[in-house]
C-alpha cells in the first residue's frame, strides 16, 4: 500500500516502496541531476524503504493519476529539525517543483508539526537556490569546499526555515 503524506492541486506525496526503487535510481543517476546530487546506492535505498520511516523517508512525488514526477529523501525525523535531500524532480519545466516544496512544507511543519527543516544545495545550482529562497527559506552559511566531486571541491550552500517564519 502507497502512504499518502499529503495531496495538492496537482500533486501528491507518498512514501516511496521497493517498486519505485528503479525511479529512484534513474532520477539519480540522469545526467541533469547527478551533477547536483551525490546518490545513494540501492542498499541504502532500500534499507530506507524497509525502515518504518521514523527517521529517514523516501517520498516519491506523483501527479493525482500516479505519474511519478520526482523523489525527496527526508532525514532527521527523529529529530524536531528535520532534512531535505535529494530533491529531485523528473517533470521538469511544469513548475512540479516548487509546488512539491510546498506540500512538503505543509506536511512537515502542518501534520508532522517540525520545529525546523533545512536543506543544503550546490553553489552553483542557481535554479534551486531561487526556489528555497522564493519559499522563504533563509541562507544560513557555506560549507566551503565541503564535496569532492571528480576532483574538484564545491561549496554547499545551507538554507533554514522556522515554523514560525512558514507560518507568518
Amino acid at each position: 500500500m502507497n502512504k499518502i503524506l499529503i495531496e495538492g492541486r496537482r500533486l501528491r506525496l507518498r512514501r516511496a516502496n521497493e517498486t519505485d526503487l528503479p525511479y529512484i535510481m534513474t532520477l539519480q543517476f540522469a545526467p541533469e541531476n547527478l551533477k547536483f546530487i551525490v546518490p545513494f546506492d540501492e542498499d541504502f535505498q532500500r534499507s530506507v524503504m524497509r525502515s518504518d520511516g521514523s527517521e529517514k523517508l523516501n517520498v516519491i512525488i506523483e501527479e493525482l493519476d500516479g505519474t511519478p514526477a520526482g523523489y525527496f529523501l527526508l532525514r532527521g525525523l527523529d529529530t524536531p529539525c528535520a532534512e531535505f535531500t535529494h530533491v529531485i524532480i523528473g517533470r521538469k519545466g511544469l513548475g512540479y517543483g516548487r509546488e512539491a516544496m510546498k506540500l512538503l512544507l505543509a506536511w512537515t511543519f502542518g501534520t508532522k508539526k517540525f520545529h525546523r527543516v533545512w536543506i543544503d544545495c550546490k553553489e552553483y545550482n542557481s535554479i534551486a537556490l531561487h526556489l528555497y529562497e522564493s519559499l522563504g527559506f533563509v541562507r544560513e552559511g557555506c560549507l566551503r569546499e565541503f564535496l569532492l566531486t571528480d576532483g574538484v571541491w564545491e561549496n554547499l550552500i545551507v538554507f533554514g526555515l522556522l515554523e514560525s517564519e512558514y507560518s507568518a
